[in-house]
């Protein structure tokens, strides 16, 4: 099977040279190594020194010279809209705390469809609507995350892991109070002790020497 080991960025497409076209989503835009089957039915095998994110347009050049040009597949997203920039930059906020793959733009935030999220985004005031387009989210940490950002049920762990970190760190901090107050009233104990014994007496009948 004939691979493709280098990217041709889109500027850079010469049309004469591209042999076929290929279309795909998101995830399959975003490879390292996989064999894949062209629109037109020529099979390669990608091969990339690393994971690289393939724009539409881009194209993979085959080892014989041929071009095999990039097509973003159009996928069922969630549109998200809102009265003024504010409103959607807290919207994107709150997407980012929970790790989402998002796709930003000056009018509106894509993402991929999550009930939850949707019903959220809603409360928050903005408007989430059922689309269909090529998805391009931002590129970044969410890549290093390897699969963790597929689910929002574990998106939305992370943030009940941070509740739950800041609740710890809340009772080691009353432990330390508790120790301090511990250690405290223990010298308070030893302080009293020298008073009696530097006193004369205490009315007691004993000797604290």
């Amino acid at each position: 099977m004939t691979r493709a080991t280098s990217i041709v960025r889109k500027l850079a497409v010469k049309a004469d040279k591209v042999a076929d076209t290929i279309t795909l989503d998101h995830q399959d835009r975003h490879r390292r190594r996989i064999a894949l089957k062209a629109d037109g039915g020529l099979e390669f095998l990608l091969d990339l020194d690393k994971a690289t994110v393939l724009e539409d347009g881009d194209a993979v050049k085959l080892e014989d010279g041929r071009l095999v040009k990039i097509v973003a597949k159009p996928e069922e997203l969630i549109e998200i809209t809102a009265e003024n920039p504010l409103r959607l930059m807290k919207i994107a906020w709150h997407l980012g705390n929970r790790h989402t793959p998002a796709e930003v733009t000056k009018e509106a935030i894509y993402i991929a469809p999550d009930h939850v999220l949707a019903e959220m985004v809603r409360g928050l005031g903005a408007r989430a609507e059922k689309v269909s387009r090529p998805f391009r989210p931002e590129q970044g940490a969410y890549h290093d995350h390897g699969g963790h950002d597929h689910g929002h049920g574990h998106d939305h762990g992370h943030g009940d892991h941070d509740h739950h970190d800041h609740g710890h760190e809340h009772h080691h901090h009353s432990h330390e109070e508790h120790e301090h107050g511990h250690k405290h009233g223990h010298d308070h104990a030893h302080g009293q002790h020298h008073h009696h014994a530097e006193g004369a007496t205490c009315g007691c009948g004993h000797d604290h020497d």
